[in-house]
């Protein structure tokens, strides 16, 4: 599988703050196979719950609409999650970097966390 893997945020980014991704990130999303995990629709679908996030319309409308393909939480997947060694704890970008990760995707965030891994498949959406 070739492509980027989005973080959450930059999927919401990328439907509705586009002026937040910087230009190197702008070049890769319109010239490669884009994804976006269904463990991101799930951390979205919380965060909403909690209050913490509102999201109008059906994103997964927009995201394919958008040309962004869905990729499925696999038992490999979930194998990779203690792979990712990360200041935070947080296990859903854990999922995501593991998912990245075993199918040879190249990960875009903005998550300063990740970005301090030094991980070589992470890219700074920033850029």
């Amino acid at each position: 599988m070739t492509g980027l893997l989005l973080d959450t945020h930059v999927a919401l980014w990328f439907v509705g703050e586009p002026q937040r991704l910087g230009v190197q990130a702008k070049g890769m999303l319109s010239s490669q196979p884009v994804w976006l995990s269904s463990v991101s629709l799930w951390e979205i679908a919380i965060k909403q719950q909690l209050g913490k996030l509102s999201v109008d319309g059906d994103l997964a409308a927009v995201l394919r609409a958008s040309g962004v393909a869905e990729l499925k939480l696999s038992w490999e997947h979930a194998s990779r999650y203690p792979d990712a060694d990360l200041a935070n704890k947080d296990p859903f970008d854990r999922v995501l970097l593991g998912q990245a990760s075993s199918e040879g995707l190249r990960f875009l965030t903005a998550d300063r966390a990740i970005l301090a891994a030094q991980l070589p498949f992470v890219i700074d959406a920033r850029e």
